[in-house]
């Protein structure tokens, strides 16, 4: 194999996934380790961690403690990958200030937390990926989607914040930002064909995604095929954020 088949290769690196429960996190956790990573798989439901990667650990991302506990006996980690997002779907005047407060603990509070409190790991591993989870929503929003989309932007500016301070450590950070993907997280969507069919129709491809569409950008951003990324964010979304419009006037 040339140097070249070897940039996915991820034998020998060890990686947590946190949030590795269902969805798009495991996903991740199993494609991590099908490229040869030892995976450490987190969630607050451990019962559903089972079979999933070589260790399976308790992690509340809103909860510091819970994270120190998590890191005590990790030595080194060369991926981490964040995914736990909460969303209350309705509108503004209809949130409660304990709903918002939700939002922004789970999806803001909680990668920085899960990244600050694994930076020794990270750089004791010499080089390293962070890989954060962004959404179409952080450049693109509807009615109910408000709160969400706020922290969605945030995390993209927190990457490039980590990218910058943690370049001199070896540490890379990056964002995957899907699209609508058929997940537990979307299960309100789906309950509704209207809403779930015009979601599809918003993409260029007109469909849905898998969680396993979105393991390939996970996999490039923890590999050497990824070795000169840094800051930057990966859109795994259909063509969501391409297309402006569904009128095609040569039909």
């Amino acid at each position: 194999m040339t140097a070249f088949g070897k940039l996915f290769d991820l034998t020998g690196r060890r990686a947590l996934v946190i949030g590795a429960a269902s969805g798009i996190g495991r996903a991740a956790a199993i494609g991590l380790k099908e490229f040869g990573a030892y995976v450490i798989a987190a969630d607050l439901n451990t019962k559903a961690l089972e079979g999933i990667g070589d260790e399976q650990r308790y992690c509340d991302v809103t909860d510091v403690g819970s994270l120190r506990k998590m890191y005590s006996d990790i030595d080194r980690l060369h991926v981490l990958v964040v995914t736990p997002a909460v969303n209350f779907r309705k509108r503004i005047e209809d949130y409660t200030y304990e709903e918002f407060r939700k939002v922004i603990e789970v999806n803001l509070f909680g990668p920085f937390a899960a990244v600050k409190e694994g930076l020794e790991a990270l750089k004791r591993a010499g080089r390293a990926s962070v890989i954060l989870f962004s959404s179409v929503r952080a450049v693109t929003v509807e009615p109910g989607q408000g709160p969400y989309a706020a922290t969605k932007a945030g995390v993209v500016q927190l990457v490039k914040a980590m990218a910058a301070e943690l370049a001199p450590y070896g540490i890379r950070v990056n964002a995957v930002a899907p699209g609508i993907v058929d997940t537990p997280f979307t299960e309100q969507i789906k309950r509704r064909p209207e809403w779930a069919n015009a979601y599809a129709e918003k993409t260029a491809l007109k469909r849905w995604a898998s969680p396993e569409e979105i393991v390939g950008a996970v996999i490039y951003l923890a590999s050497d095929a990824s070795s000169y990324v840094t800051g930057t964010v990966i859109f795994v979304d259909g063509g969501w954020t391409a297309i402006d419009g569904r009128f095609d006037p040569f039909r």
